[in-house]
């Protein structure tokens, strides 16, 4: 019988789902069973990638974001009993999964009531410090707090001066149970022709996901450059258009993301961390339109301006001629390391 490890990433844009596909991957080479269980479109996205494996629902956090990047702290400060009732939902059903199930471990990518006392769990996260402004040290602290419920904490980075995450993922005192995992990525690098001279890549929440799908659809449909845009609306059946120089898909599979990466030039896009670490895996050049008010997107942006890899605007500021600056940036180096993962999963067997 192959021990049964449950994954469980937030829904919450698709970054938090995409980079558990390395390591759902790397528990079926290592002789697991992992059992994916998520809500919305982080759940629709795993399900198309791994049609084999059980999915179970959880309950959804539900959250509603605001229109405009000032509001976003306050709208989401209001709407916290709603998060702390659904974490409560979310212990209570862990509970019964991990009877019914036979569950041997967690894993649990920033879902904050995926732990059981039964068994080790595990909580991945790049933010060990959660920047929200003022009340940062606050959001810092609630945020270690439920951390701690969890044997062991995975940080996507390398542990260096040198990193992806900046201040995020590198607090003053490092934990014990803190462990540098190297970033996750499902890309891999391949020497192909370019095909395509921009790729736009939307994710995350709504309604800023389809406000910034109208502003670059605005600004580049009337670019002679060939482009490729990709929605991030999951959705039954793939669809596929072409206007113009552009071709539009509602979303791409891991595979074809892949290809799409490795045929493009420079990538638009948000300043997520996993598109991070994938345009990291890549060597791309990118330029970031962080999600208004999301404090994280935004000191990422900032940080690799300051460092002279990618250029980024405010989304209410984007011009197509922007673009232009993304040649006088270096663009990311590769920080992927030989992760080990028989010995991050030796927490799971058993004694």
């Amino acid at each position: 019988m192959k021990n049964k490890i449950l994954i469980a990433p937030l829904n919450w844009g698709l970054g938090h789902a995409t980079r558990c596909i390395p390591i759902i991957k790397a528990l079926e080479e290592n002789g697991y069973e992992p059992i994916i269980a998520s809500d919305g479109a982080a759940l629709a996205l795993l399900k198309k990638e791994f049609p084999k494996l059980i999915s179970i629902e959880l309950p959804s956090y539900n959250i509603q974001y605001a229109e405009k990047g000032e509001n976003f702290k306050w709208k989401m400060i209001l709407q916290l009993p709603k998060m702390v009732l659904a974490i409560k939902r979310e212990k209570s059903r862990i509970k019964r999964i991990v009877e019914n199930y036979k569950i041997a471990g967690i894993i649990s990518d920033n879902r904050l009531g995926v732990y059981s006392s039964k068994v080790p769990s595990v909580f991945i996260t790049h933010q060990l410090n959660v920047l929200s402004g003022k009340t940062s040290w606050l959001t810092t602290k609630l945020h270690l707090k439920y951390i701690s419920k969890f044997q062991s904490c995975w940080v996507p980075d390398v542990s260096g001066v040198q990193n992806l995450s900046g201040v995020l993922g590198h607090p003053e005192k490092v934990l014990d149970k803190i462990k540098y995992i190297g970033p996750l990525s499902r890309i891999e690098k391949k020497s192909l022709p370019i095909k395509y001279d921009i790729m736009v890549l939307l994710s995350g929440p709504e309604p800023q996901r389809t406000l910034l799908e109208k502003k670059l659809r605005k600004e580049l449909e009337k670019s002679t450059k060939e482009i490729l845009f990709v929605k991030g609306v999951v959705e039954s059946q793939q669809e596929i258009e072409k206007t113009n120089s552009i071709t539009y898909y509602n979303f791409m599979n891991s595979e074809q993301l892949n290809t799409a990466f490795n045929e493009s030039e420079v990538v638009v896009c948000r300043s997520g961390y996993t598109t991070v670490m994938d345009l990291a895996k890549l060597e791309k050049k990118a330029f970031f339109i962080p999600t208004p008010g999301q404090y994280e997107q935004e000191y990422l942006a900032k940080k690799f301006k300051s460092e002279i890899i990618a250029p980024s605007c405010k989304q209410e500021k984007f011009k197509a001629s922007k673009l232009e600056k993304i040649h006088f940036y270096k663009g990311f180096n590769d920080y992927s390391v030989d992760t080990n993962w028989n010995e991050l999963f030796g927490l799971f067997q058993s004694e």
